[in-house]
Order: C-alpha cells, then structure tokens, then sequence
C-alpha cells in the first residue's frame, strides 16, 4: 500500500488549520477521519507530515541455521518437522522450524502421530453417526 502524497497532506492539513472539521475534510479528499486525525496528531507530535517509514518486523528465529537445515534436509529427507526440530538442536518451537522449511521451500512429512484424513473425516473414526 501506497502513503498518501505530501501534497494531499498538506491540502488537508491546510483545511483543518482553517477550521473545517475532521469528519468534513475526510470526506472532501476521499479519506478516513482516523487517518486525518493521525495526520493531524503526527504533525503535532514530530512537527513532519511526510509518511513514516514501514518499520521491518523481527528476522526469522532459524535464519541463521537456514543452511544447516537445508543440509539436514538433503542428508535425510522425508522427516517431520519435530525429527528435524530434534535434529537441528535449537530453542525454537517445532512450528516454527515447519514454517523455516516452508520459507526454504522444503517439505517435511506430517506427523506420524497424527491419523490420516480421509474425505474430511479421521480414519480413526469410522463412519458418522447418525
């Protein structure tokens, strides 16, 4: 998503230094009143109307053992999540070496402790009551 431009900052801004009410400038320029609100409290705040700068979240947990986990990967394919969590030796959760395998671009087997879903039912199940 695109900031809005400076040059729409400053037209709103100048509306609501005239005395046009948040709810009326919203509407002239096609905005939400929360926005024109931020804008106005930025402007009080930092003294800047140009767009904030998107802030990057936290890196990924595991990025520094990506290749290591590629390796694993390639020595013994075919395991679950939890046998490479194991095998790596990180802190980190067992989800969140499924979702470094996903960003990597690699698979890893579902687990064996988990029944097999046939047509939207738990094989463990058998067929429904009823």
């Amino acid at each position: 998503m695109t900031p809005y431009s400076t040059d729409l900052r400053r037209r709103v801004l100048k509306d609501c230094d005239a005395g046009m009410g948040t709810r009326a400038v919203a509407a002239k320029f096609s905005v939400s009143e929360s926005w024109v609100r931020k804008l106005k409290q930025q402007r009080r705040e930092t003294g800047s109307i140009e767009p904030r700068t998107a802030t990057p979240g936290p890196a990924p947990a595991l990025a520094p053992h990506a290749d290591r986990l590629r390796e694993l990967v390639r020595a013994v394919p075919g395991l679950s999540a939890a046998d490479y969590h194991a095998r790596l030796g990180v802190g980190a959760a067992v989800i969140t070496v499924w979702r470094a395998l996903r960003r990597l671009g690699l698979t890893a087997r579902r687990s064996r402790h988990r029944p097999v879903r046939i047509g939207g039912r738990h094989k463990a199940r058998g067929p429904p009551v009823g």
